[in-house]
C-alpha cells in the first residue's frame, strides 16, 4: 500500500467492553414486519421465517431494485479484513450459506474466481494481520512475485507492484440475482410480502405498534426491524441522521478489445491496495464487460431523486488508473455505468441495535460498501438476536 492507511473497505476493529446486552425473548407467535428487502432485509426475514415467527417483508420498489445498495450485477465476497475476526468468521459462515443455497434453489449465484490483491509492499497488513484467521480455517494464499505474475497475468502491468496475493476461496456473487433468489423462497416458504413505502407511526409506551403504508393502510406488528439501507438515516433522522450517511460510489463496465476477452474474463476479482482509491474490479460476468468500481467514498447522494449519472472527472481518473494496470485498456469504450449507493456508518461497521425509545424497534444497515456478501450470516445473527436468543453484538451496536 503506498501510504499506508487503512482501506476505506476495512471497519475499524474497536475493542470496546460494554456490558452485554440481550433484548426480551419473542413469543413464537410473534408478528415481525421487516422493512427493506435488500440483502440484509431479505435474508433476516427468511431466518425469522424459519424459527417459525409470522414475517411480512415491505419493500418500495422491490427485490435488487435499481437504486438498492444491493442492485447492480455483481458484488465481491472476500474474507480478508485485515485484523479484524469478527468479520473474517462472519464470512466464512457466508460463503458455506450462499454455496448451501445456490445449490438448494438451483441458481449460481457464488462464482470462485478467487480474489488477486495488488500489494505495493512486501507485506501489507491488510493481508498479513488477516494470516492466523485462515490458517486457523485450513486457508491459504498464494503468493506471486512480479515474474511470476507477469507470466500468469500477461495483461496486467505489475512494475509498479511489490507480489500479488491470490486468496483463491472468494470471487464474486449475483448482487440483484442474490436478492431476488430470497425473495423467491421467502414468498415460497410462506412469507408474506408488501410492496409499498413504509412511514413509521409515533412511538408510544416504549414501543412501535405500527407502520404507514403508501397504500394508506396501516401495518401492525409486535417487532420491526428497519433494514432498509441508505434509506435508514432518512427515516429515522433524528436518531439515525448523524449515523448513517449515504454516499455515491461508481462502477464502470468497460468494453475489453476483441483479442484479449479471454484474458479478462477468466480472471480474478481484483484489489488495487493503493492506499487511495482502492479500486476494485470483477471480470466479465454474464459477458456484460470488465467491471472497475471506486472504493474512496464519494459525494453526499440522495438514493431516492439522485441521478445515477458518472461523475466525469471520478471516471477520468479510473480510466487513467485502468489505462495503468491493464494497459490493453487504455481506449476502452465505457459500455454501462452504475451508482451503487453506500449506507455508511461512522466506522465501517455494520449496524444491529434497538431504536433507543423503543426496543421492538430494530435497526440493521450500515452495510458501508461491504456489506452485500456477509448477507445470509449476518441475516442468520440477526434472527437469533431479535428472537432474543442471543446477545447483541458490540460491534454492531450504536455508539
Amino acid at each position: 500500500m503506498k501510504t499506508g492507511e487503512t482501506p476505506t473497505f476495512a471497519p475499524r476493529n474497536t475493542t470496546e467492553t460494554r456490558p452485554p446486552r440481550r433484548g426480551p425473548l419473542l413469543d413464537v407467535h410473534a408478528h415481525i414486519a421487516v422493512v427493506g428487502a435488500g440483502v440484509f432485509g431479505g435474508w433476516t426475514a427468511l431466518w425469522l421465517l424459519r424459527s417459525g415467527f409470522r414475517v411480512t417483508l415491505v419493500d418500495a420498489w422491490g427485490p435488487g431494485h435499481s437504486r438498492a445498495s444491493s442492485g447492480d450485477e455483481t458484488r465481491v465476497i472476500r474474507s480478508t479484513y485485515g485484523a479484524n475476526e469478527t468479520y473474517f468468521d462472519l464470512n466464512v459462515r457466508a460463503l458455506q450459506l450462499w454455496q448451501e443455497h445456490q445449490q438448494r434453489w438451483h441458481k449460481k449465484l457464488f462464482f470462485n474466481t478467487g480474489v488477486l490483491w495488488f500489494c505495493y509492499e512486501d507485506s501489507p497488513a491488510m493481508i498479513a494481520d488477516t494470516l492466523p484467521f485462515m490458517q486457523k480455517h485450513g486457508l491459504e494464499y498464494q503468493y506471486f512475485s512480479r515474474k511470476e505474475a507477469a507470466q500468469r497475468y500477461p495483461h496486467i502491468n505489475t512494475e509498479d507492484l511489490q507480489n500479488l496475493v491470490l486468496d483463491p476461496h472468494g470471487g464474486y456473487l449475483k448482487a440483484r440475482e442474490g436478492c431476488q433468489a430470497v425473495h423467491e423462497a421467502f414468498v415460497s416458504e410462506g412469507g408474506t410480502y408488501l410492496n409499498a413505502l413504509v412511514k413509521p407511526d409515533t412511538i408510544d409506551n416504549e414501543r412501535l405498534a405500527s407502520v404507514k403504508l403508501s397504500d394508506g393502510s396501516t401495518l401492525q406488528a409486535d417487532v420491526f426491524v428497519f433494514a432498509c439501507g441508505s434509506w435508514l438515516g432518512q427515516l429515522f433522522s433524528e436518531v439515525l441522521g448523524g449515523v448513517i450517511s449515504c454516499t455515491k460510489q461508481e462502477a464502470y463496465y468497460l468494453g475489453v478489445p476483441a483479442t484479449h476477452t479471454r484474458l479478462f474474463d477468466e480472471m480474478p476479482v481484483w484489489v488495487d491496495l493503493d492506499g487511495e482509491d482502492f479500486y476494485y474490479g470483477i471480470p466479465g460476468n454474464a459477458y456484460r464487460g470488465f467491471k472497475i468500481g471506486v472504493d474512496k467514498r464519494g459525494e453526499t447522494f440522495d438514493p431516492t431523486h439522485s441521478e445515477r449519472l458518472p461523475h466525469p472527472a471520478v471516471l477520468q481518473k479510473a480510466r487513467d488508473f485502468m489505462a495503468h494496470r491493464f494497459p490493453a485498456l487504455k481506449n476502452a469504450p465505457l459500455v454501462e455505468n452504475r451508482v451503487c449507493p453506500y449506507e455508511n456508518s461512522p466506522d465501517g461497521n455494520f449496524i444491529l441495535d434497538t431504536h433507543p425509545e423503543a426496543d421492538n424497534c430494530w435497526f440493521l444497515g450500515g452495510g458501508s460498501g461491504h456489506g452485500y456478501k456477509h448477507g445470509p450470516a449476518l441475516g442468520e445473527l440477526a434472527a437469533d438476536v431479535i428472537a432474543g436468543k442471543r446477545n447483541l453484538e458490540n460491534l454492531f451496536r450504536m455508539r
